[in-house]
């Protein structure tokens, strides 16, 4: 490639001698970026979501190809948000495409210095053991001669990944366990 061809190439040169002297149209796009097809036009489907980072409720489009997640963009139907995202949400297509994401449920034993794997069935009974067990053992009938009928074994703190009927649910779970000290982070 000549040093004439690269110069006349060059998105400065273009936009300095060229139609688009804003650099918002032909001079702003490389021989590359003319090539490319969005993400969003080689989707399936569009299904509409929230962002699950903080209590705002931003909506997002998210779409869909061949069962997997290919783009998140803001919604721009969303009465919250108008369309646009935060850099957190405009970034949360790694939730489910990022090579960091854990697929797989870790478990490290009290005292350990590594992570083991475990399956999904082992890991509930884990949690529903250690449950039944921290409310046989810190249950509480009466305290000071008032009828208490609960446990302060457990509690139950939710954030704002939670909506409120989520967290409608969880308040009925723990409280039919006997907790009291639920607390939780909910969307309007």
């Amino acid at each position: 490639m000549g040093v004439r061809t690269w110069i006349e190439g060059w998105p400065v040169y273009r936009q300095a001698l060229g139609a688009d002297r804003t650099g918002r149209g032909a001079a702003a796009k490389s021989r590359t970026s003319e090539t490319l097809t969005p993400r969003t036009e080689t989707a399936d489907e569009v299904v509409k979501s929230i962002c699950p980072y903080c209590a705002v409720g931003c909506g997002q489009d998210v779409y869909v190809r061949n069962g997997a997640v290919t783009q998140i963009e803001g919604d721009p139907d969303s009465p919250v948000s108008r369309g646009r995202l935060c850099p957190k949400g405009s970034a949360s297509l790694q939730l489910t495409t990022g090579s960091s994401r854990v697929q797989q449920v870790l478990y490290r034993r009290p005292h350990s210095d590594h992570w083991e794997h475990l399956d999904l069935d082992t890991a509930m009974d884990m949690i529903a053991d250690r449950v039944i067990a921290a409310r046989r053992d810190h249950w509480q009938d009466e305290q000071g001669g008032a009828r208490t009928r609960r446990t302060m074994g457990f509690a139950s703190l939710g954030g704002a990944t939670l909506d409120n009927e989520e967290n409608y649910l969880i308040k009925k779970l723990f409280t039919a366990l006997g907790a009291v000290q639920i607390e939780n982070q909910a969307r309007v």
